[in-house]
């Protein structure tokens, strides 16, 4: 199946073309706010690598999160409305997936982590399998010394992998059975395999019940009393 992938779950934008799960075409960009400006020309670029029409995609899919606000609403809602606009489903993927399946280990419980900002990580543990991992518990979004609690209390060996890289130092002082790896981002290369698993086992939706998950609210929020005492709505 001829798939487009969209990934803007973190500062790594990055879209992939693909059939099952032979890349075809993918394009790449790490900055914290060009997630918009970034889609179009790169979906762009790719069907041209690839020879292909936009309507020769017949599924789509996309980090639907956690991440932080602007970065998936851009992804989420340019997925939703090529997909729209060609008639393809779509495969919704956690952007704390698409981590832990590139990660590199044996027999550690993988626990990948997702920069939420304000001092705050998304996590998620995951077990590994022959081939891939499979989820071992929910999401939460945490601060440092909380994640540091939960690694503390593993029975076992951990990999922490993701963007681990914000977290202070004081994070991993004393974690002897803690293990910081790679990725640090997801990849929409990484995506175009997770679509293809979905769509093998008939995972798939429609767009408009595509919904993101970002576990908190935005960063910039509209302060509704300041904004009516300042005049701009008179009081009815």
């Amino acid at each position: 199946m001829r798939t487009l992938a969209i990934e803007t779950g973190t500062p790594a934008s990055s879209v992939a073309i693909g059939e099952g799960t032979a890349l075809r075409a993918m394009s790449v960009n790490v900055d914290f706010r060009g997630h918009v400006s970034f889609l179009v020309p790169a979906i762009d670029f790719c069907l041209n690598q690839a020879g292909w029409t936009p309507s020769d995609i017949e599924l789509v899919a996309v980090d639907v999160g956690p991440g932080p606000y602007t970065g998936l609403r851009a992804g989420v809602a340019t997925a939703q409305a090529f997909a729209a606009a060609v008639g393809a489903q779509m495969a919704p993927v956690s952007s704390l997936t698409v981590i832990a399946l590139r990660a590199a280990t044996g027999h550690r419980r993988i626990w990948p982590v997702v920069d939420m900002r304000r001092g705050q990580v998304a996590v998620a543990p995951y077990r590994p399998l022959p081939g891939g991992v499979a989820p071992d518990g929910s999401a939460e979004v945490v601060r440092p010394e909380d994640f540091k609690a939960i690694l503390e209390s593993e029975p076992g060996d951990s990999l922490v992998v993701g963007d681990w890289q914000v977290l202070p130092d004081s994070t991993w002082t004393g974690l002897h059975r803690v293990r910081r790896g790679r990725p640090r981002y997801p990849s929409a290369e990484t995506l175009l395999e997770i679509a293809d698993m979905y769509q093998r086992h008939d995972n798939l939706i429609a767009a408009r019940d595509i919904r993101p998950k970002y576990m908190r609210e935005p960063d910039v929020q509209i302060n509704w009393k300041s904004f009516r005492s300042e005049g701009a709505w008179p009081d009815a």
